[in-house]
This record gives C-alpha cells, sequence and structure tokens, in this order.
C-alpha cells in the first residue's frame, strides 16, 4: 500500500513541524482514496504539547463538516516528533483506534506515513505526484 502526495506537500509537512518546536504540530491529511492533496493545520490542544498532541475538536468538526458538503476528505492526520525518530510513540499506538486512516509523523526532515489498523500501526510507503 502506498500514500501520493506531492514533494510541496511533503516540505509543507516539515515546515509546519519547524514552526511548531519545541512542541508537536498537529492536523489533519485531507484528500481523495490514498491521494493525500492538502494538509490543514490545527492548534494542538494537548496540555502538555511538547510531547503529546490534541487536534482541536472544532477544527476536525469543521474538517468533517466540509468534507460531506463536498470538500476533501479527512483521509487522516498529523503530528510531529520534535525529539523524536518519525515513528508511532507508545502514546500514539495506545491513541489509535484502528479506524483505517491514514497518519503522518513528521521528525526532523522525515515524514513517514502509517496506516490506524486494528492493534496496529502499519507502515506505509509514499509516492510522490508533483505535476
Amino acid at each position: 500500500m502506498s500514500v501520493e502526495v506531492t514533494s510541496a506537500l511533503i516540505a509543507q509537512l516539515i515546515a509546519e513541524a519547524r514552526s511548531a518546536d519545541p512542541n508537536e504540530c498537529c492536523g489533519m491529511l485531507l484528500g481523495e482514496g490514498d491521494r493525500v492533496t492538502a494538509i490543514q493545520l490545527a492548534d494542538n490542544v494537548h496540555p502538555t504539547p511538547a510531547t503529546h498532541f490534541e487536534i482541536d475538536p472544532q477544527a476536525l468538526i469543521d474538517a468533517h463538516r466540509a468534507a460531506r458538503a463536498g470538500g476533501p476528505q479527512v483521509l487522516g492526520y498529523y503530528h510531529s516528533h520534535p525529539s523524536g525518530p518519525p515513528e508511532p510513540s507508545a502514546t500514539d499506538r495506545r491513541s489509535a483506534s484502528g479506524d483505517g486512516r491514514i497518519w503522518a509523523i513528521i521528525a526532523g526532515e522525515e515524514v513517514r506515513f502509517w496506516r490506524d489498523m486494528p492493534g496496529r500501526l502499519e507502515a506505509l510507503s509514499y509516492s510522490i505526484q508533483d505535476g
């Protein structure tokens, strides 16, 4: 399974993570099928944003309403790990719901994608689809 993204989107994810440092950034991955066409930054409302993330619930509601109104679908979520690898942490694994959505985790200059499967976060490859 592979996720399709653009190089501009990868650069945008890295820039969002850099901008939020030393806190974790977070938001939604938008698009269709397995093609991520946009991201939507959300406030990290977790009380300890340097080590955890919680997407602002109103941003989630707004993104899902926009999708129902014909906008891009909410394919999944992204967040950064300012001081760790772009792999699911123990906290990430506990927070996963097994809903099949895509997760992107950003650490430094690297972005990795994961599928939220029942009982695990499965590594996904990605392909750059520019143009």
